[in-house]
């Protein structure tokens, strides 16, 4: 964000309200920060790139951790065994679709918790910089839900909504609505101070102030609170999964390991790895291109 203000704009004689007009016309985010095709596949591209290198990475050291440990075969599941499990063995049909139809229930419960989570966050971090009254009352109660552990928790929200998709929406929105909130919070009181002492000279309102400087600002913070949240989201489905609805990732990996089905209980944890990875490189990609059109100041480069 640009903040242009023409000298002789700074007349002292000049009625708050007629300056605050100027000011607001003269606030504006700079169009010449977006980009066209080409850039769009190349951070597409990179985003694939650094996914899949990810991952590598992530299977070496999977392979690396058995070889070393000495892991029993028959607990240990290598990166070649969960391979021949989901596409090379003759049951390998069967058993994509049982872990893709349990993944998809998984990536259901998070997206809603994640959102949920994430707009309880910013209204709540909103709320506290206008009324810091609010925040007094009520960041000790956020504080006292972030220390309950979940496992404790869950039975009890299970009885109230019953086992299904609201349980496991919560319990999500639950696990990634502080990280984001803290951030978020801080983000927005940490705006820079000479346009926040500019804004005020100019008798901008509060409102006025949110949306121009400090949303803008805070914007760098919303995504590393996304970044942060989007695997912790997967998890919280998969918790809510394994205590409560009995579907998707979390209750498919509880059977498997009751079953001693082990192959298919590496898999999923695998697929899991697979989606966060994914995840975190998505919102990479979509933080740089909203920063580098909307607070250019901040902009970072996927990579």
């Amino acid at each position: 964000m640009t903040v242009t203000v023409e000298p002789d704009k700074l007349d002292p004689v000049a009625s708050p309200d007629s300056a605050q007009r100027e000011l607001i016309t003269e606030i504006a985010v700079n169009d010449d920060s977006g980009i066209g095709a080409l850039g769009w596949t190349v951070r597409i591209a990179r985003m694939i790139l650094s996914a899949v290198i990810s991952v590598l990475v992530i299977a070496a050291f999977w392979q690396l951790f058995l070889t070393l440990t000495n892991v029993d075969p028959f607990i240990g599941r290598s990166p070649a065994d969960v391979i021949d499990f989901a596409f090379t063995s003759p049951e390998a049909a069967a058993n994509r679709t049982i872990l893709f139809d349990a993944a998809l229930i998984t990536l259901r419960d998070a997206f809603f918790g994640l959102t949920i989570g994430l707009v309880v966050a910013v209204v709540a971090a909103t709320t506290f910089n206008l009324l810091r009254s609010v925040e007094q009352t009520v960041m000790p109660m956020a504080m006292v839900l972030q220390s309950v552990p979940l496992v404790a928790m869950t039975p009890l929200i299970a009885l109230i909504f019953g086992r299904g998709l609201v349980t496991a929406t919560l319990i999500t929105a639950i696990v990634t609505f502080f990280p984001a909130l803290v951030n978020i919070n801080l983000a927005l009181r940490g705006a820079p101070a000479q346009t926040m002492d500019l804004m005020r000279a100019y008798g901008a309102s509060r409102r006025v102030t949110l949306m121009k400087v400090q949303y803008p600002s805070a914007l760098p913070a919303v995504f590393a609170s996304l970044r942060i949240a989007a695997p912790l989201a997967i998890v919280g489905a998969m918790l809510a999964e394994w205590l409560a609805t009995a579907e998707g990732l979390g209750y498919l990996m509880l059977q498997s390991s009751v079953t001693f089905n082990l192959n298919q209980l590496w898999a999923a944890g695998a697929l899991i790895t697979f989606f966060s990875v994914v995840l975190y490189q998505v919102v990479s990609a979509i933080e740089a291109a909203v920063l580098s059109k909307y607070a250019p100041e901040h902009s970072v480069t996927a990579i």
